[in-house]
């Protein structure tokens, strides 16, 4: 069942991860998000569900037909197989599962799925090949108790800190965003894992959480904490260490602009009309400039408030200078068409077809599958039993 036919000769290509077979035992977002990337790459994805499904199924709206596209937008490529882990036939193919998997991804409660004989310590006896990646919020140690919501991670880690006007409430980030950065590390980390069982032959447990992602993606201000003692703060659409690099006012709304070095800063003064700026002590590099902010804004948008989004963005990326609209996400989907990148993808056939986001890797030699539209819960359940109830090839 996991394995598909050899295809014939100047058949499609198949996706760099093709042979691997991976056990999801994960839901909502971190785990669903690193195995669908997993399933794109050609990995066959197993996702064990509850007899009520994935609780996305049931987060809505915005729907397509009666499905949830919150749903949909994570769970493409994989084979829905529904397990009720307090039976033990169920429990009795979950083990069988996870014992022909080449990967196992779950992110239950540390330690909650010892009781059904499927933790590491467990599996590893009858697979000693496995790569085992667990997902929880806070880690396996002392506080693995607590759950792991993406809002939770927010506020702890001092995301929200950052977000917001300097004077105003903070704000959580507009996604889910050490949901995605956790899944992202998850995959990367099963990849390093699969690489070493390349080289030695065993398999291994990696944890990540989303704490630990969210500290590491924080990036610039986590170290300016760690490495420098700062404590960063909100400063609404700021930077804390260039300027300008934020939106800024101009005739008919807003345009982000950039200046990341002293060379862009002399052709945005150059397309602005303001030649004598890059001269001046205050603004001549990048810590004058950020140090002076407040006095170099209100030049820049006097010259800016003159001219339109359209007329600057194509002005300044002509001179070389980074700007940008703010777009909605139907704006933004329109310019990465007109980009080339061709973001929209479908996804099966006929009327089963859901459009999708494409991957966001581009491979020359072993491009992403688009070959299953998200399964229906139990979908494929008949086939999967049938096949891990037969002996082992």
């Amino acid at each position: 069942m996991a394995e598909e036919a050899a295809p014939s000769e100047g058949g499609p290509p198949r996706g760099p991860l093709h042979g691997l077979l991976v056990a999801d035992f994960s839901r909502i977002l971190a785990g669903p998000y690193a195995t669908m990337l997993l399933a794109d790459m050609g990995a066959e994805v197993i996702k064990v569900e509850g007899p009520k499904g994935d609780d996305t199924r049931s987060w809505l709206p915005p729907v397509r037909g009666e499905v949830s596209t919150y749903y949909l937008g994570v769970n493409r490529n994989k084979r829905s197989l529904a397990l009720d882990l307090n039976d033990r036939t169920d429990v009795a193919l979950a083990r069988e599962l996870a014992a022909r998997a080449d990967v196992l991804i779950e992110n239950f409660k540390p330690g909650g799925l010892a009781r059904f004989g499927l933790d590491y310590d467990a599996v590893r006896q009858a697979n000693p090949r496995v790569v085992y990646a667990s997902i929880s919020g806070f880690g396996s140690r002392a506080d693995a108790a607590l759950p792991g919501y993406d809002l939770m991670v927010q506020a702890i880690s001092g995301l929200m800190s950052l977000t917001g006007d300097p004077d105003g409430p903070p704000y959580r980030a507009g996604i889910s965003v050490f949901d995605v950065m956790t899944g992202l590390h998850c995959a990367t980390g099963i990849l390093a894992a699969l690489h070493h069982r390349d080289r030695t032959g065993a398999g291994q447990h990696l944890e990540v959480n989303l704490l630990s992602s969210a500290l590491s993606g924080l990036v610039n201000h986590s170290s300016a904490y760690v490495a420098g003692g700062d404590v960063p703060h909100r400063m609404g659409n700021a930077h804390p260490s260039l300027f300008p690099y934020e939106p800024l006012p101009v005739a008919d709304g807003e345009l982000i602009v950039i200046a990341g070095n002293d060379g862009q800063f002399a052709r945005l003064c150059e397309v602005l009309g303001l030649p004598g700026l890059p001269d001046d002590p205050r603004f001549a590099r990048n810590q004058d400039r950020t140090a002076h902010r407040e006095e170099l804004r209100p030049l820049l948008v006097e010259r800016l408030a003159t001219r339109t989004k359209k007329d600057l963005f194509e002005a300044l990326i002509a001179a070389g200078v980074p700007c940008a609209p703010i777009n909605t996400i139907a704006e933004g989907v329109a310019f990465a068409e007109e980009a080339g990148l061709d973001p929209v993808v479908v996804v099966g056939e006929g009327a089963a077809a859901v459009p999708s986001v494409r991957h966001p890797i581009s491979f020359s030699a072993t491009p992403p599958r688009y070959d299953l539209p998200p399964p229906g819960l139990d979908e494929h359940g008949a086939d999967l039993r049938a096949w891990l109830t037969a002996p082992r090839d």
